[in-house]
Parts: structure tokens; C-alpha cells; sequence
């Protein structure tokens, strides 16, 4: 069972990472690049400013960082320590048939997607903390990570189910924090 979810895992891959060409490249890359989401952030941090009282900002960018440590840490701890799952321009059978986008792969082992599970824990944590203001923004940010997580597929550094896992992951901690933060507001605020 576990080896036929790898091979499908390996064919969708190649069916997407093949989807791309030339044209797209500079976007996907744009996409992936943390860096560039930079603007991203800063405009969803003066949307809480303007939204929020100062004790619900303090709380909320406090677990804004617990929230990125958490799913980052648990991203190295699979990719590392527990699953040891080859990126797929490191898996043999692959490398002659991968678009790699990229100038290098990155570490050799990709299971789970820590793009994926960051933009997707940001995009439920921040959405729900902003839904009551601005109706279209949890959507957006919803389409956001899967953009970036779809990303890392397209640029050939990891398998659709490392980004699917991640984005489950980012499910699970952006609603868990959010809670969280609701629990500390009624509190404390």
C-alpha cells in the first residue's frame, strides 16, 4: 500500500512539474521566494493594527512567531529525523525527468513541505483573525498557500504529497494558535 502511494505520489509529481515551461518559470519562482512575500505580510500586519485593540496585537504577533517556529520545527523534525524521504531531484528514478526550476535542490530530504505548512498555517491563522473585517481576505489567503505550496512542485523540489502534508499540518497549528489566541483575548484582553 505504502509503496503504490509513493509511485502515485511519484507520477503526479512528474504530471505537474511537467506542466511547466519557460514562461511560467520567473512567476513560480516569484511565488516560492519567502522574500517576496514580504509586501504580503506587511499589509496584513496594518490590517491587524488598524483592527485590533493593543493587547489582541501583542498576542497575535507573539503567536504569529510561536506559530512559524512550531511549523518550521515540526517540518525539519519529519524531514530530518523521521521520514528521511528524498526530495525528488535526489530520487534516482526521477532526476532525468524533473523540470528543477531552481539553481540548487535544496537539503536532500523534502517530506514535509515547510513552505506549505508555513504559508497555510499563516493564511488560517491570519485569516481567521481578520475574517470579521474583511470578508474576501481568509479566501485569499487560503489560494495564497496553495499558490506557494503548488510552487514547490512546479520549481521540481517536492512531491505533491510533502505539499499536502504541509498544508495540513499548517491546518492543524493555524486553528490550533488561532484558538489559542481566542482563549488568551478572553482572558486576558
Amino acid at each position: 500500500m505504502i509503496d503504490q502511494l509513493i509511485q502515485f505520489d511519484k507520477e503526479v509529481f512528474l504530471f505537474l512539474n511537467g506542466l511547466g515551461t519557460p514562461t511560467w518559470d520567473g512567476f513560480w519562482m516569484f511565488i516560492t521566494n519567502k522574500y517576496y512575500a514580504i509586501p504580503l505580510y506587511a499589509f496584513l500586519l496594518i490590517l491587524i493594527l488598524k483592527t485590533n485593540k493593543k493587547k489582541e496585537i501583542i498576542f497575535t504577533l507573539i503567536l504569529v512567531a510561536l506559530l512559524i517556529t512550531i511549523t518550521d520545527q515540526t517540518a525539519n523534525l519529519f524531514k530530518k529525523t523521521l521520514f528521511l524521504r528524498q526530495r525528488p531531484c535526489y530520487t534516482p528514478d526521477l532526476v532525468d525527468h524533473l523540470r528543477l526550476v531552481k539553481d540548487s535542490c535544496g537539503g536532500a530530504f523534502g517530506y514535509f513541505s515547510g513552505h506549505a505548512s508555513n504559508a497555510m498555517a499563516l493564511a488560517v491563522f491570519i485569516g481567521l483573525v481578520l475574517r470579521k473585517h474583511f470578508k474576501y481576505i481568509f479566501p485569499f489567503l487560503l489560494v495564497w498557500a496553495a499558490f506557494v505550496g503548488y510552487s514547490r512542485i512546479y520549481i521540481g523540489v517536492h512531491f505533491p504529497g510533502d505539499v499536502l502534508t504541509g498544508a495540513i499540518v499548517g491546518v492543524i497549528y493555524g486553528t490550533l494558535i488561532y484558538k489559542l489566541r481566542q482563549f488568551l483575548i478572553q482572558k486576558y484582553a
